[in-house]
């Protein structure tokens, strides 16, 4: 996909912002504890190449990941830090992640079979976490037999060394800790049929360092926080108060590229949603949900000048529209997303307009869009 440069509309991510989060989740571990920065989704959609090197900086011991494509990215942009990948790839893949030094996870003794197969014909060995479902249904071990015969295949294996072990918790940014407790109970009880020894046992994701969740973890995970979001937010409910200040790091602007006005009885947009009912200013913002501006925008309000107006008409696959006040200049700044967590088009906002959670709205910004990193 083309980045559009030539186009009046970027995202601009507060490298200053990153990195103070950064060090706020730093300098909240517990004693020992090493900080792992989740960039998983192109940094939730800030930029992960980009954003890395600036983490690491403020003072991450290492990255978590989605895929291992990811984790590549990571290494061609010289990261030489632990790379973890949090979902299960193909055992063919085992030689590449060792190659690269990247960390997989494992969820199967069939899918350690295969790939050690392969780690044996390359003559690699693999770091390797074994994964725990404690009851996100998602990945990971939850049967103790099975568990149990993974340990044993890996006593004396030389191609493979067991990194760590994890879980990954469904409701830490909850107030009801029910379910979360019940998470640590079943984790608890798998780490008691241990008989391989990890170097890393590790829980703590984003809100579970943020809420003070009382658990131990050699690792802490740290992922929306980075990005100045409170994983807390959800349509509709009050957000529970982090341990320590967040700072939003990105923004979404762009301008006016047309004004015109239309007459009474003329439609905007695909379908004619909207018919002027009286004459109207109506300017046109070069983006669409091509960008990820999807079309359940229309009737939001974005930031012209100093004035919040409504998106009027369906959103194009390039370009919305808006119903201005009166006539202003073509070129006037248009803010869709403010990084000021209070402001009507914050990404919070945002996300409750979608009747969905800020970690979407971030993630859906794709590659088409410029990204603009201010404040370093």
């Amino acid at each position: 996909m083309i980045t559009a440069v030539n186009r009046p509309a970027a995202l601009h991510i507060n490298l200053a912002a990153i990195k103070e989060n950064t060090r706020q989740a730093k300098d909240h571990l517990k004693p020992g504890q090493k900080l792992f920065c989740v960039v998983k989704a192109n940094a939730y959609g800030h930029g992960a190449a980009r954003l890395a090197p600036v983490m690491e900086e403020a003072g991450a011991d290492g990255f978590c990941v989605a895929m291992l494509d990811e984790g590549l990215e990571l290494r061609r942009a010289q990261i030489v830090k632990p790379i973890l990948v949090l979902g299960l790839q193909p055992a063919e893949e085992a030689a590449l992640a060792a190659a690269n030094d990247i960390s997989l996870p494992v969820s199967s003794l069939d899918w350690l079979k295969k790939a050690e197969k392969v780690l044996r014909k390359e003559g690699l060995q693999l770091k390797i976490h074994l994964a725990i479902d404690s009851g996100m249904g998602r990945i990971g071990f939850s049967e103790d037999e099975d568990f149990k015969a993974v340990n044993e295949y890996l006593q004396g294996n030389d191609a493979f060394f067991v990194e760590g072990m994890f879980t990954h918790f469904a409701s830490a940014d909850s107030a009801d800790a029910s379910y979360f407790d019940y998470q640590v109970k079943r984790f608890k009880h798998m780490e008691s049929l241990l008989t391989v020894k990890p170097k890393w046992i590790h829980v703590d994701n984003t809100a579970a360092i943020l809420f003070d969740k009382d658990v131990a973890s050699d690792i802490v995970r740290f992922g929306i926080g980075l990005y100045g979001l409170n994983p807390s937010s959800a349509p509709g409910s009050q957000d529970l108060e982090p341990a320590f200040a967040l700072k939003p790091a990105m923004s979404f602007v762009s301008e006016l590229t047309y004004v015109k006005q239309i007459h009474k009885g003329y439609g905007v947009g695909y379908g004619s949603t909207h018919i002027a009912e009286e004459d109207e200013w109506i300017g046109t913002v070069p983006v669409g949900y091509a960008d990820g501006w999807i079309r359940k925008f229309q009737g939001f309000k974005v930031k012209v000048g100093d004035t919040y107006c409504p998106i009027v008409g369906r959103v194009c696959m390039d370009q919305f529209m808006v119903l201005l006040p009166k006539e202003v200049p073509a070129g006037t700044p248009v803010e869709l997303i403010s990084a000021d967590p209070a402001a009507p088009n914050s990404l919070r906002r945002a996300a409750d307009w979608l009747d969905t959670i800020h970690y979407e709205v971030a993630c859906q910004f794709n590659d088409r869009l410029d990204r603009i990193y201010d404040n370093e």
